[in-house]
């Protein structure tokens, strides 16, 4: 009976410490998330803002031009901030599992 328990106390702290360092993998990942979102709003109101004033001191071709140059950056810069909070995401999904894996492993047959 002792044996059996100590088993189990060994199981539950292995299972324990597998819960910690996947969410700390979690924790990192949801730390990268925020500032890269930080980032990208930084760099996002500045270059709005930059825009903004080409556009106040021009004529209305230069502000079409200015309108047309601000919205296909800001599409390129959509679209790479969208890769890297996928790739992100990705590596914290894969972070959070790598502890489990063997257990699952174990298990799953």
């Amino acid at each position: 009976m002792i044996n059996n328990f100590e088993d189990f106390q060994k199981m539950s702290r292995d299972n324990i410490d597998l819960a910690l360092v996947s969410a700390g993998a979690f924790g990192k990942g949801l730390q990268a998330l925020a500032s890269e979102t930080a980032d990208y709003s930084k760099q996002s109101f500045e270059a709005g803002t930059a825009a903004f004033e080409k556009l106040a001191a021009g004529s209305l071709d230069k502000a079409v031009e200015v309108q047309s140059e601000y919205v296909r950056s800001a599409y390129e810069g959509y679209v790479g901030q969208v890769t890297k909070v996928g790739t992100i995401v990705a590596d914290m999904a894969k972070s959070a599992y790598k502890p489990y894996e063997n257990l699952f492993a174990k298990y799953g047959k």
